[in-house]
C-alpha cells in the first residue's frame, strides 16, 4: 500500500508531499534499514527511491550521516539484480531505473565520504551484472555510473580501480558482462576519466608509486585494454611509455616492449602513423642490448606485416640486422617471422625480406639453417606449384629453387639431407603429374642447381650400391676378410646419414639385425634391386619400419635412422614408369603439343632439358628405360638437328642398351647406322659418345668398330683441318677403347700423319691481334685439328697401357718441346697468340694424363714434370685457370701421383687473388681426402708414400729448386719468393698437428741435405738451390710451429726419382741462408703481389730474344673464396681481367671446366658480419704481398713510363716474377744489370709492370711498344667463382 502510493505520487503535489513528510522520516529509521527481512527491506528501498524522486532536488533528510545510510542501504538492495528469475526481480530492476532516472546518487556529492558510496555502487554493479541480464538493465546501469563520473569533481583513484579491476585479463575472464559494461563506461566518460587515468599511470610509471593502487602491478595489462576500448584515454599515457622504453631495467623494457607490441600490431591499430616518436622508440628496441627484448621485437614484426603492410619499410632495416643476431634464437625467429608473413600473403614480404631468408640457408647454426630452407621450400609449394597467388606471386618465389639445390654443395651431411627431403616434399611432390611438374622443374633450373640434382641423384645412387654390397657380403661365409670389409662398408654408409658417430652403432645393430631376419633382408634386396617401382618401395620401407619398431618406446633413435637410410636409397620418383611418363612430355614438346610456354620453358628448352634429364637417369636407373617405346623416341631424337640433343640420345643408349641386342633387334637395325654416321660426321662429343655406345653393347663391337676406323685412318688430310676433328676424337677413342685389335694400325697413324703432318706444320697463318685467348668459335680449326690431335696421342698411348714400342717417350719429348717452344712447335712464327695458348694447355694437360697411368708416370723425367707444373703460371689466365682445375679433378679422384699436388705451391705468384685462394681451396680438398682415405682403408698404410700428403714436402722442395725464377741462392728477393710458395703449402699441411707431422716434415727437410739432387746430383749450383730452399722450409716450420722439435713418429722415405740415397759419412751442417735473410723472410715487410715470370724455360737451350710485354693492372676483387653458389661459372665475364692495350677478356670469355658439387669447398655457413666471409682464404699465409695486405686491391697504380735500353738486339731485360725490382735511381745502372742478364729461351710467365706492384699480368694481350705509350691502369673488376 505504501510502496503503490509513492509509485503514484508525483512531483507537483505539494500537500501530498507534506502529508507524507512523517512517513517518509519514519521508513529511514533503524527499524527499517536494518529489518531482517528480505523483502521489506527491498520494498523499503523503492520507497526510499520513490521518496528521493518525489522531494527532489532537496531530500526530506538532512542529516549527512542519515543520507549516507540510506544509500548505503538502497545499494546492498541493488545486489538483488543478480538473480533474473526471482520473483522480485521486477521490483529489484524498478528500483534500479529510479535511481538512474533520477540520479538520486548525486544528492551524495554533498557528503564528504560519498566516495565511499560511490565505490560500493560501482563494485556492486560491476559484481550483480550477467549474461541473463537485458539491455535495459546494462543501459540503467550505466546512467547511473556515468552521472556520477561526469557530473562529479573528479574520479578517486579508489573509484577508478572499482572500474578498472574488471578489465585485468583475470577478471575478465571470470565475469565477461563486467568487462563488457566497464568498456562501454569508459568509452562514455572518455574526456571526464581520461586525467584521471592519465594522473594513475604518471605516478605508477614515472613516480614508480606503486603503492597508490593494487592495480600497480597490471598497468600493462591495463594500457592494452584502455588502448583497445579508445585510445583516446591514453593520449598522455604514450609519452609516459617512450620514457619506460628507455629504462636501464631490461625487464622493465621488455615488459613495455611486449605491450606496444600488442598495440602497434592489433589489427585495426594506428598508433604507428599517430604517434610516429613512440614508434622509432619502439623500432630503437630492435637492436636493444638485452636478448629477451630484441626476442620480443622480433616476435612482433610477424604481426606487424601481417596487419599493417605498409610499416613493412620501416622494418626492413632493422630485421635485416637482426637476421645477424650473435643470437641463434633471434636468427631463427627473423626467418619465422617473414615466412609466417609470407605464407598467409607473399605480398606482405618484400624481395628484401626474403633474401634476408636466403642468406639464413648458409648460416652456421643447423637449427636456423633449417628453418630457413624448410620456409623457402613452403612458399615454393604454395606459390609455385599450386600457384594460389598467380604468375606474378610465382615468378617472385622462383628462385627458391634453385638457392635450394644449391645447399646441397654444402658439406654438412644434415643439409644435404634435407635438400633431399625437401625436392621430395616441396619440389616434386606426391601430385597426380608429378613427372610432369620434375620435367618442366628440370629445365627451369640454373646450371649449378642442375649439377647439384645430378650430384644428389649420384649419391643415392652410390649410398644404394653400398648397401648392395652389404647385402652382397651378408651372402658369403663369415671371415676375418669378410668381417673387416662389411666393417668398413658400415662406415661408409654410416657417414652417409646424419650425426655419423650415432649413426656407426645403430648402423652396426642394423646390420646385426639384417644378418638374424632373412626376410628383412630379402626385403632390403627388393628396396634396391634395379627393378623396384616406387610403390613397391613405399611397402617395402613401411614393412621393415614395422619390424624394427618397438611399441614400447615411442621415441625410438634406431629406428628414425633407419628411415634416414631407407629414404634415401628407395626409388622415391624414378622407376619405369616415371621414366615413360618423362620420355611422352618429350614427346610432346617435340610434336608441339606440350605446355612448355604455360611453364614458362621455350620447346627447345624443354626438349635439351628433358634429355638431359633422361641422361642423368640413365646413369642411376639403367634399367627402367628398356622398353620399345622409350627407345623408338630416342631414336626420333637422335635424327634432330640440335646437337645436344643427339649426344644425349647417344649417351642413354651407351648407359642403358644393354639387352638391345638380343631383346630389340628392331631398334639395334636402326641404331647401328646412326652411331656409324655420328661416329664418322658428326659433333666431336657426338663422335666420342658414338663409339663408346658400340663398345658398350654390340656384342660384335670390334667388326663394327673396324668399320668406322678403316675408312677414318685413310681419308686424314691436314689440308682440310675442319674435317679433321671428329676423324681425330673417333680414332683416338677407338685406339684406347680396343688396343689390341688398333694399337697397331694407329702407330703409323700417329708417325706417318698425327706428328708428321699435323702437329709438324703450321698451314695457316693466325691472326695477330694479340689476345692470348679467345673462345672456341674463334679458334683456328688447325689447332683444334691439333689439340685433338694430342688427345689422340694421349688415348692411344692410355690403350695401350705399355712402352714397349717406346712411343710414350716420343710422345712425352713431344709435348715438352710443344712448351718449351710456347706452344709454337715449328717455331715459324705463323702461329697467333690465343692458339699458343690452348696447344700449351693440350701438352701440358696431356702431360698430365699420361702420368695417371703408373707405366708411363715412371718415364716422365723430373725435367718434363717441371714444364708440365710450369703450365700453372702460364701467362695466359685461361691456361692458368683450367689447368689448375684439370690438376685438382684428377688429384680429388687419386689418379695423379703425390707429387702433382707439389705444383699447387707455384700458385702463390700468381697475381690474381682469386686463383690464389682456389688453388688454396684445392689443396684443402686434396688433404682431407687424402687424410680421410688412410683414415677408412686400413691397407692405405702400405702405401702411405703415396697417399701422406706430409710427403708432397720432398716434391714441393725439388719443384722449387728447379724454379726457373729461383736463379741466385742469395737473392733476398728470390728467396722470398720461395719462402711463399712453401707457406701457401705448409700452412694447409701445419693446421693440425697429426701423429706429429710437424717434426716428420721438418725431418725431411733436414733428410733431403743429407742427399744430393738426382735431377742434376754433380752440379753444385744445382745442389746449393737444393739445400737452399731446405733451410728456407726449415726456417718457415721452426717459425710456425712450436711442436716441430719433438721427434719425427717414423724416418721419412725419400723419392728416389728425385734425391740420390744419403752418403756415408756426409754430414751437411751448413746453413745457406744467413741469420740476417732468415730475420727479413720471417719479419720483413710483405711483398708486393708477385709477378709471374718468364714461364716453361728449358732446362738447357740456346738463347733467344724472349717476347718482352708491358702491363696491365690486376684489380684483385674482394670476393670471398666461399662466395654463394649463385654466381655461377657462366656468369663468369671476361671483365675479370683488366689488361693494357687489347681488353681481351671482355670479349671473349673463357669456358670454365666445373668440378662436380662433391668436389667443392663452399662455406659452411654464413654468419653475422660480411667479412667474416672471407676468414676461409684469409688466414695468415706468411707474409702476404702489398696489395692484398694493405687491402689496396681495388686501387689502381698508375704505372710510370720505363726506358729501355735497346742497343743490344740480342739482349732483353727478363721481368721477374713475384715481385717488382728494387727502384733504381734513373741512369745507367738499371739499363746495364738488365742488359747484362743472360738470354734465356722459353715462354715468360705472365709478368706485372714492375711499377704497378699489385697490377694482373698484360691479362693476354699483346703490348704496344714500350716506348710508344705510357701502360694505361685497367678498370675491370675480377668476379671469380670460386666454388667449382
Amino acid at each position: 500500500m505504501v510502496v503503490k502510493t509513492f509509485m503514484d505520487m508525483d512531483q507537483d503535489s505539494e500537500d501530498e508531499k507534506q502529508q507524507y513528510l512523517p512517513l517518509a522520516l519514519h521508513l529511514a529509521s533503524e527499524f527499517f534499514l536494518r529489518n531482517p527481512n528480505k523483502d521489506v527491506r527491498l520494498l523499503v528501498a523503492c520507497c526510499l527511491a520513490d521518496i528521493f524522486r518525489i522531494y527532489a532536488p532537496e531530500a526530506p533528510y538532512t542529516s549527512h550521516d542519515k543520507l549516507k545510510d540510506i544509500f548505503l542501504f538502497i545499494t546492498r538492495q541493488l545486489k538483488g539484480l543478480e538473480d533474473t528469475k526471482s520473483p522480485q526481480f521486477n521490483r529489484y530492476f524498478y528500483l534500479l531505473e529510479n535511481l538512474a532516472w533520477v540520479k538520486s546518487y548525486n544528492i551524495c556529492f554533498e557528503l564528504e565520504d560519498c566516495n565511499e558510496i560511490f565505490i560500493q555502487l560501482f563494485r556492486t554493479l560491476f559484481s550483480v551484472i550477467n549474461n541473463s541480464h537485458n539491455q535495459k538493465v546494462q543501459m540503467h546501469m550505466l546512467d547511473l555510473m556515468s552521472s556520477i563520473i561526469m557530473e562529479g569533481d573528479g574520479v578517486t583513484q579508489e573509484l577508478l580501480d572499482s572500474i578498472l579491476i574488471n578489465l585485468i585479463p583475470a577478471h575478465k575472464n571470470l565475469n565477461k558482462q563486467a568487462f563488457d559494461l566497464a568498456k562501454v563506461l569508459l568509452k562514455r566518460t572518455v574526456q571526464t576519466i581520461e586525467p584521471c587515468i592519465a594522473n594513475f599511470f604518471n605516478q605508477v610509471l614515472v613516480l614508480g608509486k606503486s603503492s597508490v593502487s593494487d592495480l600497480s602491478e597490471h598497468v600493462f595489462d591495463l594500457i592494452q585494454e584502455l588502448f583497445a576500448i579508445d585510445p583516446h584515454l591514453l593520449l598522455s599515457v604514450m609519452p609516459q611509455l617512450e620514457f619506460k622504453l628507455k629504462s636501464n631495467d631490461g625487464e622493465e623494457r621488455l615488459a613495455v616492449v611486449r605491450l606496444l607490441a600488442k598495440l602497434f600490431g592489433s589489427k585495426d591499430s594506428d598508433l604507428a602513423t599517430q604517434n610516429r616518436p613512440l614508434w622509432q622508440c619502439f623500432l630503437g628496441r630492435f637492436n636493444d642490448i638485452h636478448v629477451p627484448v630484441r626476442l620480443e621485437s622480433v616476435k612482433f614484426a610477424s604481426h606487424c606485416l601481417m596487419n599493417h603492410p605498409d610499416l613493412a619499410k620501416d622494418l626492413t632495416e632493422y630485421l635485416k640486422v637482426r637476421s645477424h643476431d650473435p643470437e641463434e634464437a633471434i636468427r631463427h625467429d627473423v626467418i619465422v617471422t617473414i615466412i609466417t608473413a609470407g605464407k598467409r600473403d607473399l605480398s606482405l614480404v618484400n624481395d628484401q625480406l626474403l633474401g634476408f631468408v636466403r642468406e639464413r640457408t648458409l648460416d652456421k647454426r643447423w637449427r636456423v639453417r633449417k628453418e630457413a630452407m624448410m620456409g623457402l621450400a613452403q612458399l615454393y609449394k604454395k606459390y609455385c606449384l599450386h600457384a594460389e597467388a598467380g604468375k606474378d606471386a610465382a615468378e617472385k618465389v622462383s628462385w627458391i629453387k634453385d638457392k635450394l639445390l644449391h645447399i646441397y654443395y654444402q658439406n654438412s651431411i644434415d643439409d644435404k639431407l634435407l635438400v633431399e627431403k625437401i625436392f621430395a616434399q616441396y619440389l616434386v611432390p606426391h601430385i597426380e603429374e608429378r613427372m610432369k611438374c620434375l620435367y618442366y622443374l628440370y629445365a627451369s633450373l640454373d646450371p649449378n642447381a642442375v649439377k647439384a640434382l645430378n650430384e644428389m641423384w649420384k649419391c643415392q645412387n652410390m649410398l644404394r650400391s653400398h648397401v648392395r654390397e652389404l647385402l652382397d657380403l651378408h651372402k658369403q661365409p663369415t671371415s676375418e676378410a669378410n668381417s673387416a670389409a662389411m666393417f668398413g662398408k658400415l662406415m661408409t654408409i654410416a657417414k652417409n646419414l646424419p650425426d655419423p658417430g650415432k649413426a656407426q652403432d645403430f648402423v652396426k645393430k642394423f646390420n646385426q639385425v639384417l644378418g638374424d631376419d632373412e626376410k628383412l633382408r630379402s626385403q632390403l634386396e627388393l628396396l634396391i634391386s634395379p627393378t623396384c617401382s616406387c610403390k613397391q618401395a613405399d611397402v617395402c620401407v613401411r614393412e621393415i619400419a614395422r619390424k624394427l619398431a618397438n611399441p614400447k618406446q615411442p621415441t625410438n633413435p634406431f629406428l628414425e635412422m633407419v628411415k634416414f637410410l631407407l629414404e634415401r636409397i628407395a626409388p622415391v620418383h624414378i622407376d619405369s614408369e616415371a621414366i615413360s611418363a618423362l620420355v611422352k612430355l618429350m614427346n610432346k614438346s617435340i610434336e608441339g603439343t606440350a605446355d612448355d610456354e604455360e611453364e614458362g620453358v621455350s620447346p627447345d628448352t624443354a626438349i635439351r632439358a628433358g634429355l638431359e634429364l633422361l641422361k642423368v637417369l640413365s646413369f642411376t636407373h639403367p634399367t627402367s628405360f628398356h622398353s620399345a617405346e622409350t627407345y623408338e623416341s630416342l631414336l626420333q631424337c637422335l635424327r634432330m638437328e640440335d646437337d645436344k640433343v643427339a649426344e644425349a640420345a647417344i649417351q642413354i643408349f651407351r648407359n642403358t642398351g644393354h639387352k638391345i641386342e638380343t631383346d630389340l633387334p628392331q631398334i639395334r637395325s636402326t641404331l647401328i647406322p646412326i652411331l656409324h654416321q655420328k661416329a664418322k660426321r658428326g659433333t666431336p662429343h657426338q663422335a666420342k659418345q658414338a663409339v663408346h655406345c658400340i663398345h658398350a653393347i654390340f656384342s660384335n663391337k670390334e667388326v663394327q668398330l673396324a668399320q668406322i676406323f678403316e675408312p677414318l685412318s685413310r681419308s686424314l688430310n691436314a689440308d682440310v683441318p675442319e674435317q679433321l676433328i671428329t676423324p681425330l676424337v673417333s680414332l683416338g677413342h677407338i685406339s684406347m677403347l680396343a688396343p689390341d685389335q688398333f694399337a697397331s694400325p694407329m702407330k703409323s697413324v700417329v708417325a706417318n700423319f698425327i706428328v708428321k703432318d699435323l702437329l709438324m706444320n703450321d698451314r695457316s697463318t693466325g691472326e695477330k691481334n694479340g689476345k692470348l685467348w679467345s673462345p672456341d668459335e674463334e679458334v683456328s680449326p688447325e689447332v683444334l685439328a691439333k689439340v685433338q690431335a694430342i688427345k689422340l696421342l694421349v688415348r692411344w698411348l692410355l690403350g695401350m697401357k705399355n712402352n714397349q714400342s717406346k712411343s710414350a717417350n716420343s710422345t712425352l719429348r713431344l709435348l715438352s718441346a710443344m712448351l718449351v717452344s710456347e706452344g709454337d712447335l715449328t717455331e715459324q712464327k705463323r702461329i697467333s697468340k690465343s692458339d699458343m695458348s690452348r696447344l700449351r694447355l693440350a701438352a701440358g694437360s696431356a702431360i698430365m694424363k699420361l702420368a695417371q697411368e703408373p707405366c708411363y708416370h715412371e718415364i716422365i723425367t723430373p725435367e718434363q714434370f717441371q714444364l708440365c707444373a710450369l703450365v700453372i703460371n702460364d701467362e695466359c689466365y685461361q691456361v692458368r685457370q683450367i689447368f689448375a682445375q684439370k690438376l685438382h679433378k684428377a688429384l680429388v679422384k687419386l689418379l695423379l701421383p703425390l707429387e702433382y699436388m707439389a705444383i699447387f705451391a707455384l700458385c702463390a705468384k700468381d697475381p690474381v687473388k682469386e686463383r690464389r685462394a682456389h688453388a688454396r681451396q684445392c689443396l684443402l680438398k686434396n688433404i682431407s681426402i687424402r687424410r680421410e682415405y688412410i683414415k677408412q682403408n686400413p691397407m692405405a698404410n702400405e702405401k702411405l708414400l703415396s697417399l701422406l700428403p706430409e710427403y708432397v714436402v720432398p716434391y714441393m722442395i725439388h719443384l722449387l729448386a728447379h724454379d726457373p725464377d729461383f736463379t741466385k741462392p742469395q737473392d733476398v728477393d728470390q728467396l722470398r719468393d720461395v719462402k711463399e710458395c712453401l707457406w701457401f703449402m705448409l700452412e694447409v699441411l701445419m693446421t693440425k698437428n697429426e701423429n706429429n707431422s710437424h717434426a716428420f716434415m721438418k725431418k725431411m727437410a733436414e733428410n733431403i741435405k743429407l742427399t744430393r739432387d738426382a735431377q742434376s746430383p754433380d752440379e753444385p749450383k744445382a745442389n746449393e738451390k737444393l739445400y737452399t730452399v731446405c733451410d728456407v722450409a726449415l726456417c718457415v716450420i721452426n717459425s710456425k710451429s712450436a711442436l716441430c722439435n719433438a721427434d719425427s713418429p717414423k724416418d721419412p722415405v725419400l723419392p728416389t726419382k728425385f734425391f740420390t740415397q744419403p752418403e756415408k759419412d756426409f754430414c751437411n751442417d751448413r746453413n745457406y741462408i744467413s741469420e740476417e735473410t732468415r730475420v727479413l723472410l720471417l719479419t720483413g715487410k710483405p711483398k708486393p703481389t708477385g709477378v709471374l715470370g718468364t714461364v716453361n724455360k728449358p732446362l738447357s737451350a740456346t738463347g733467344r730474344r724472349p717476347y718482352i710485354r708491358t702491363t696491365g693492372s690486376e684489380t684483385g676483387s674482394n670476393i670471398s673464396v666461399n662466395s654463394e653458389l649463385s654466381s655461377s661459372a657462366g656468369n663468369r665475364s671476361s671483365s675479370d681481367i683488366s689488361e693494357t692495350g687489347v681488353s681481351e677478356n671482355d670479349e671473349n670469355p673463357v669456358r670454365i671446366i666445373s668440378v662436380t658439387p662433391a668436389k667443392t669447398e663452399p662455406v659452411k655457413n654464413k654468419e653475422i658480419n660480411s667479412d667474416q666471409a672471407t676468414q676461409g682464404n684469409s688466414t695468415e699465409r706468411g707474409k702476404k704481398r702489398t696489395a692484398t695486405a694493405s687491402g689496396t686491391e681495388n686501387i689502381h697504380q698508375k704505372p710510370e713510363e720505363k726506358n729501355v735500353d735497346e742497343t743490344g738486339p740480342s739482349l732483353a731485360a727478363k721481368t721477374r716474377r713475384g715481385r717488382p725490382p728494387k727502384p733504381e735511381p734513373q741512369g745507367t745502372t738499371a739499363k746495364n744489370e738488365e742488359t747484362n742478364k743472360p738470354p734465356v729461351r722459353g715462354r715468360k710467365r705472365a709478368a706485372v709492370s714492375q711499377e704497378s706492384p699489385g697490377n694482373l699480368e698484360a691479362g693476354n694481350a699483346k703490348a704496344p711498344k714500350q716506348q710508344d705509350a705510357a701502360k694505361k691502369p685497367a678498370a675491370a673488376q675480377r668476379q671469380i667463382d670460386l666454388q667449382r
